[in-house]
């Protein structure tokens, strides 16, 4: 670690900034303390239209990619998507000049809602700007952030970006090893963490980041004083050195070709890679894609979103922070142990216009009401069967029909209404989902409560969406159409019209950093991205996803199966089944390595021996006593074991043909987790990591076989 905490190393652009004294107020969020508005002046005299006009494209010998974090590309403008190129530091000013009396975010301190307007926001941000700037950020390095979503993460990373810096965020899960390899391949200058407890992740590691300056603390006090380790406040505080003019030359020297966002994949396959997201990619997307998804600009409704899901991962980023900026919307932050039971809390009480889960959260919203059901009386069970079951009826039969059946409007009256109250979705009109495959069961079962659930299809190398659904734009079991401005090609198309995803718009990332061969072999000589996805498309230009290239199981026989429509199938058919991986690449026959749906514990978030609630019952209709995984597994529970057995064959009735029949199957001892090392930090099946995990039970179905 550096050895001085009173001076800072100092950048070369700190070099010219001079000490001029700024008398901006406190950074603290509760003081009740003013900031000066004399900034805003800066930003309206930056934000005019000529200034706008004014971002240069680049010009015709840029190349569309780059691997270099200081690199340009050449930007994908098209007819269709003509947009002026904008940064980030133009779209938040436009928002400024209409927004700027808003509610920006909302959070909780000692139980009790604060909220911060635009116009606070913003000059947070620049604050934070000049405290990084006074740091030692140096040009198209990164500010590190290791936390939770809550204010802070939002005005740091519009800070890091206004100071001509690179935001990369960090999982929370992350292991110091991993939390390592981020860091030195952004060249972090600036790590912010929220906890004692990520504080002691950097410490551990700060030896082997060559780049690292100085670590943020916010949320927790740090244990003691530490060299280079600074609290929130005084980080703020060092930023009055540094003189407004001097932070509004760097921001007027910004370009929409620049990078500004470090998003790393989750590494499943390999390495995360980090995907370099341009100003342009940014701001086009946020306004583009978000309006795709029928989010308002708050002029006509001010949008109410709870932020909870990792701010490292696109979606979220997206979603949350630079889509919040471009319309005005409201985000309100919930607790950090969201996911492990408060996020319903949390919805209750800020009652969003618009919600964005992974399936997986769905999945848990979904399982909770299935205990609460099941627990409840006779009658009220009856009822929310009833008008589950008239109003998803309704809803696959006449999906687009406004004029409801008098059942269907008395069933959502009388029991749904009141259902999405406790739910927190009494207001929401718009819920959506992304980042990994949907059961039809869930997608059913949300239908059956009268709340559609909008798919959109993107990675991180789109800058998230690429593909949207709205209440417009909707078709049950599809991601939604192309967003307005981009395009979509299949290659190597099948009998059946399914092929390779690829991608062209001003979406498409500018290259993953530093890995020149792994970005040749994402973008093509015209531009295209490579998605490696497999999907069709309708006659209507609806997407419709049917698995991964690299997931393609090529059995010792020649024959391509993907494996996500056989593991739908059977947790579809098999209701107990949390998770199904299919087994086969180069081997004889199909095999499957299953688990059982499991209750989690509230403080780890790692899976339990007992069964839930939808589980026993299962075990119950078949004939078992089984309420744990343990019972079920460990003594082969003979009834559990020949109902699975059943439902695989019933899904073998229904394959193509006999190489896409399951043979030989397993249910393993406990349920795929991150900690486990099964899923990613998105909740993604890393396959290859259970592969390697799970070798010789594997191995087992193919040498019994030879025998």
């Amino acid at each position: 670690m550096p050895d001085s905490r009173a001076a800072p190393q100092e950048s070369l652009l700190d070099a010219s900034l001079g000490t001029t004294q700024e008398n901006l107020g406190t950074s603290s969020l509760t003081d009740g303390q003013t900031l000066s508005k004399e900034p805003l002046s800066h930003a309206l005299k930056l934000s005019t239209p000529e200034k706008v006009k004014d971002a240069q494209l680049n010009p015709p010998e840029e190349a569309l990619w780059t691997t270099r974090a200081d690199g340009r590309v050449r930007l994908r403008i098209d007819p269709i998507c003509s947009q002026t190129p904008r940064t980030v530091h133009q779209m938040f000013s436009m928002a400024l000049d209409k927004y700027g009396d808003l509610s920006a975010m909302g959070f909780k301190r000692q139980g009790t809602w604060e909220h911060i307007s635009y116009t606070q926001y913003y000059l947070l941000a620049r604050k934070a700007a000049k405290g990084f700037l006074k740091l030692g950020l140096e040009r198209a390095h990164s500010v590190a952030i290791l936390a939770f979503n809550s204010p802070e993460w939002f005005f740091s990373a519009v800070g890091a970006v206004f100071a001509g810096g690179i935001i990369t965020g960090i999982y929370t899960t992350s292991s110091p090893e991993a939390c390592q390899y981020i860091a030195y391949d952004c060249r972090a200058n600036i790590i912010m963490v929220d906890t004692q407890k990520q504080l002691e992740k950097i410490l551990k590691i700060w030896k082997n980041l060559p780049h690292l300056k100085a670590v943020v603390i916010f949320g927790d006090p740090p244990p003691t004083q530490m060299p280079s380790v600074y609290t929130m406040e005084e980080f703020m505080e060092l930023g009055n050195e540094v003189p407004e003019e001097a932070l509004d030359t760097i921001i007027n020297a910004q370009k929409p070709n620049q990078c500004c966002a470090l998003v790393y994949t989750s590494g499943t396959t390999g390495n995360p890679k980090g995907v370099m997201l341009s100003q342009d990619n940014i701001t086009w997307t946020a306004r583009y894609g978000s309006q795709a998804g029928d989010i308002q600009p708050a002029e006509i409704q001010q949008e109410v979103v709870v932020s909870y899901l990792p701010l490292s991962h696109i979606a979220a980023q997206i979603y949350d922070l630079w889509t919040g900026i471009q319309w005005g919307a409201q985000v309100c932050f919930a607790e950090p142990d969201a996911l492990k039971g408060s996020l319903v809390n949390t919805l209750r009480e800020v009652e969003p216009t618009s919600h964005m889960g992974v399936p997986r959260v769905w999945e848990k919203i979904m399982e909770r009401i299935q205990e609460v059901a099941a627990q409840s009386g006779f009658i009220r069970r009856k009822m929310l069967l009833w008008a589950m079951s008239v109003t998803l009826e309704q809803n696959l039969t006449c999906p687009s029909s406004d004029l409801k059946p008098f059942t269907t409007r008395l069933a959502d009256y009388l029991v749904l209404a009141k259902v999405r109250q406790a739910l927190g979705f009494a207001k929401c009109q718009k819920s959506f989902y992304g980042a990994a495959p949907m059961t039809a069961e869930t997608q059913h079962f949300f239908l059956g409560l009268n709340i559609r659930l909008y798919a959109g299809y993107g990675l991180s190398e789109t800058s998230g969406p690429h593909f949207m659904s709205s209440p417009y734009n909707y078709r049950l079991y599809s991601s939604g159409k192309v967003v307005p401005g981009c395009r979509v090609k299949l290659v190597n198309e099948d009998t059946e019209g399914i092929g390779e995803i690829c991608l062209w718009g001003r979406t498409i990332f500018m290259g993953y950093l530093n890995m020149e061969d792994k970005t040749c072999e994402a973008i093509d000589s015209e531009g295209w991205l490579h998605t490696g996805d497999t999907g069709r498309l309708d006659a209507d230009g609806f997407l419709y996803i049917t698995g991964r290239l690299k997931e393609l199981i090529i059995t010792a026989g020649g024959e391509n199966v993907p494996p996500v429509p056989i593991e739908e199938a059977v947790k579809t058919e098999l209701p107990i089944i949390s998770n199904a991986m299919l087994i086969g690449d180069q081997r004889k026959f199909l095999s499957m390595l299953l688990t059982l749906k499991c209750t989690l514990d509230p403080d780890t978030f790692e899976p339990m021996d007992n069964l839930t609630e939808q589980a026993v019952e299962f075990c119950q209709r078949v004939g078992s006593k089984a309420t744990t995984v343990s019972e079920v597994v460990g003594k082969k529970d003979e009834a559990v074991y020949q109902a699975i057995e059943e439902g695989i064959q019933r899904v073998n009735m229904n394959a193509a043909a006999q190489p896409y029949h399951i043979q030989k199957w397993a249910i393993l001892e406990r349920d795929f987790s991150i900690s486990g090392g099964e899923l990613g930090p998105t909740m993604k099946l890393k396959r290859l990591a259970v592969l390697e995990k799970y070798k010789d039970v594997i191995d087992s179905f193919y040498q019994e076989q030879k025998k």
